[in-house]
């Protein structure tokens, strides 16, 4: 198992899934319900979440050849979409979804888009073309990341009530400042790929 590779790969799902950040949305997204019954929306999204991720992870580079999209490309608009995530983290502009109450919310939007949005997606499969040697290392990584969003979200109304308003903001945004330090990894290396070779 490569650490580094693994090390990447948890933080950058981890940043990504923003469990912290999220708690209060998990909580307007869950109120009313009992605790059995938001836990069990809680663990349903985790799963879906992981397993479209490590769908994504061993499945992503046939669907990048089909579409005939190069590396290179899928880095500059991964890299340009968590940057845009990053700065709306930086922003505090934390939207708060509406839905419908009748409706599972276990899928959509708590595991797609907000555990495993489309920035996860994209840097998982960027992880996954990066270490053709080190895949167990970036399922790990995934997979403990989302352990760890899990137990976070599990807690959303403890870690809402711990860290308080300011607390979420102080969090969010250095998330967001890591985030940001990643996604321009990734698009400046996409930018050499394109250019470059």
């Amino acid at each position: 198992m490569d650490i580094s590779v693994f090390i990447k790969t948890f933080v950058a799902v981890f940043v990504l899934a923003d469990a912290l950040g999220n708690a209060p949305v998990f909580l307007i997204l869950t109120k009313g319900m009992e605790p059995e019954q938001r836990n069990s929306v809680i663990d349903r999204a985790s799963l879906v979440a992981t397993g479209v991720l490590l769908a994504f992870a061993f499945g992503g580079q046939w669907i990048l050849r089909y579409l005939e999209i190069s590396l290179g490309s899928l880095r500059v608009a991964g890299g340009l979409l968590l940057l845009l995530i990053a700065l709306k983290m930086l922003d505090g502009d934390i939207d708060t979804p509406t839905v419908d109450q009748q409706r599972d919310v276990a899928i959509t939007p708590l595991a797609l888009p907000l555990l495993a949005g489309p920035g996860t997606i994209t840097t998982v499969m960027l992880l996954m073309s990066d270490s053709p040697n080190a895949h167990i290392s970036v399922v790990i990584g995934v997979v403990a990341a989302m352990f760890v969003t899990w137990l976070i979200v599990r807690q959303s109304a403890f870690v809402d009530k711990w860290i308080g308003a300011e607390g979420e903001v102080i969090i969010t945004q250095l998330l967001g400042f890591l985030l940001a330090a990643l996604a321009i990894e990734i698009g400046s290396t996409g930018i050499k790929e394109l250019f470059l070779s």
